[in-house]
């Protein structure tokens, strides 16, 4: 068997499509993260540039009850960015999105979190049966990212209750330090409607009457000049230790580890552990590790160390497929055909941004730009 080629810095390899390395041995990824980072404020010129737009957050706030909004996971990032938005004087309304897959721990964390930093919060529960059939859809469609239908409602939501609320502002959790690098390949944009539109024309049996939507006319018209709201990423402007960040939550916060990024949802833990690695060979432990190696939190021989460890307990995984299955509605049988289904690419459905009007506005945004 070929052995793979592994990047000198992170444990990426050639098990990535398309990855590229440089005479030194360092792949592409490694690259883009260290010239991104550097656009990113540090020390002293971050926390001005966070007290900026917190005080901009503050005065466009003003008389309401709340000046912005945050999404709570029960994640780590999302536990964090609470604690940093109160600490910042600022009064977010807090949403969590029920997508039907919370995990207990996750429930818990979000209640201890709200009741210790004493914040409103707001749970918007999505239509199950919907979701499910969605979701199915995605597995018959064979692609990759089928944490898409989850993923998309969550800006989908957030921005419309912004506006339902008049705030100009959301942050979010998503920070360069741990979740920068990621093969281009192993997932898609949550955020392309057509995509999903398409997936579920071909695939799904009932009709998304209630499914959360944020269209490609939401992102870059009503959004950003109907009903302008700014997106803002505070954890980019904070020293962001995973596992120092982990240990405060835990102190302060009352918070428990659920054992892997994102497995605050019982689906994206069976998704990213046993789908996407036995269907299609990426283990996005491999692109986790590799980021925390990038920004010096852990060393690449503690990557490979993790990476020899089983990705399920065998016993673990029988009763996460049980319940996926019952979850879905669908037999064992059933499942084991979804796995057994041809691989396809994302791009071999529709996409918003093959629309002739989105090319047309791309052509006239760069004849503009020169």
């Amino acid at each position: 068997m070929k052995k793979e080629k592994q990047c000198v810095k992170c444990v990426l390899d050639t098990t990535v499509e398309n990855i590229i390395f440089d005479e030194n041995g360092v792949c592409n990824y490694c690259k883009e993260y260290d010239e991104v980072i550097k656009t990113i404020p540090t020390g002293v010129d971050a926390q001005n540039k966070l007290n900026q737009i917190a005080e901009e957050i503050k005065q466009d706030g003003k008389n309401k009850k709340y000046d912005c909004i945050i999404g709570l996971s029960g994640g780590v990032d999302s536990t964090y960015l609470a604690h940093l938005v109160v600490e910042l004087g600022l009064r977010p309304l807090v949403v969590h999105v029920d997508t039907g897959w919370n995990s207990e721990i996750a429930v818990q964390n979000i209640e201890n979190i709200v009741n210790i930093l004493n914040l409103d919060l707001f749970t918007y529960v999505i239509d199950w049966e919907e979701m499910k059939d969605l979701q199915l859809a995605f597995f018959k469609a064979s692609v990759p990212d089928c944490d898409i239908p989850q993923d998309h409602v969550f800006p989908a939501l957030l921005h419309k209750i912004a506006k339902e609320n008049k705030l100009k502002h959301i942050i979010s959790g998503h920070n360069l330090v741990t979740e920068y690098v990621l093969p281009r390949n192993w997932s898609y944009d949550s955020n392309d409607l057509t995509h999903i539109l398409d997936i579920h024309k071909k695939f799904g049996k009932i009709p998304l009457k209630k499914y959360p939507r944020y269209s490609l006319f939401d992102r870059m018209f009503t959004y950003r000049w109907i009903f302008p709201v700014k997106s803002h990423r505070f954890l980019n402007y904070v020293p962001y230790n995973k596992e120092e960040i982990k240990q405060f939550i835990q102190e302060k916060l009352g918070w428990r580890d659920y054992g892997g990024k994102h497995f605050e949802s019982r689906f994206t833990k069976f998704f990213q552990s046993y789908y996407l690695p036995t269907k299609f060979g990426f283990d996005k432990r491999k692109a986790h590790l590799s980021n925390l190696i990038v920004s010096n939190q852990i060393t690449k021989e503690e990557a490979l160390k993790e990476l020899e460890k089983d990705l399920y307990d065998l016993k673990e995984l029988e009763y996460d497929i049980e319940f996926v299955c019952k979850k879905l509605a669908i037999s064992r049988e059933e499942w084991n055909e979804i796995m057994c289904l041809p691989i396809k690419k994302h791009s071999e459905y529709k996409s918003d941004y093959n629309k002739l009007w989105y090319k047309t506005y791309r052509k006239i945004v760069e004849f503009i730009k020169k």
